[in-house]
């Protein structure tokens, strides 16, 4: 999945419409995790109607309020609309934490092609590697809510971020490219680690060294005194 946005800039749909425009803002945002590719335009009615159903749907399986844990989902919204003005009216009906493509990409209408997209509203559901879960889910969705989402976790293979810390799925996210950069750093630092405790064993043993010496010189210093007690009497 990441791989079809990693050249492309994400726009979220909150008031300041913040960009996520590296690889790694891409990617903490989308790996592991189940993409639903929302194609709409605000010139239909039925989308107009299912608009609502997606926001509560999206909504109860990842605001804190409803669940304990947000689900591994993310929705982007792809615009079929006939100009920005009606994009940005229709972004009012979705979620906040959904991200969207800006109306001048292009990318918009090459996904469109990418996914066959016929009709609208069309929910293209994708796994983490980005193949098809659901063509489209609009019916799903409306039908199970939030209920069909076990459906989709358990088909996708998900990686369950409830057995991880936060700092450890991040970590595990950015492995796929920063670990020969990893593996070269602990490297380094082990060899170094190696090198401290070889000079501190060989340091240490001439300490030990110089220690045997001096007690010995005390040692013979001591029975001298004695024999020579010894004679006075």
């Amino acid at each position: 999945m990441v791989d079809l946005f990693v050249d492309r800039v994400l726009v979220k749909n909150n008031k300041d419409q913040d960009e996520l425009d590296t690889e790694r803002e891409i990617v903490t945002r989308l790996q592991n995790r189940i993409l639903m590719l929302f194609f709409a335009s605000a010139e239909s009615e039925t989308c107009q109607r299912f608009a609502p159903t997606l926001h509560d749907f999206f909504k109860q399986l990842t605001d804190e309020f409803y669940v304990e844990r947000s689900a591994q989902l993310v929705l982007l919204y792809i615009s079929l609309d006939q100009s920005e003005e009606e994009l940005e009216n229709f972004l009012k009906e979705l979620p906040k934490k959904s991200l969207f493509l800006a109306y001048e990409d292009p990318y918009r209408r090459e996904l469109e092609t990418m996914f066959d997209v016929r009709e609208v509203p069309t929910v293209v559901v994708l796994r983490p590697d980005c193949s098809v879960l659901i063509p489209n889910a609009v019916e799903e969705i409306t039908r199970m809510g939030p209920d069909c989402y076990r459906n989709w976790h358990e088909a996708a293979e998900l990686i369950d971020r409830n057995f991880l810390t936060k700092e450890d799925f991040e970590d595990k996210s950015m492995r796929s490219f920063s670990d020969p950069v990893r593996r070269l750093k602990y490297k380094v630092e082990e060899e170094e680690k190696k090198k401290k405790e070889k000079k501190r064993k060989k340091k240490q043993r001439r300490g030990w060294g110089a220690g045997g010496d001096e007690g010995e010189e005390a040692g013979a210093g001591r029975a001298d005194d004695k024999d020579g007690g010894g004679s006075m009497w």
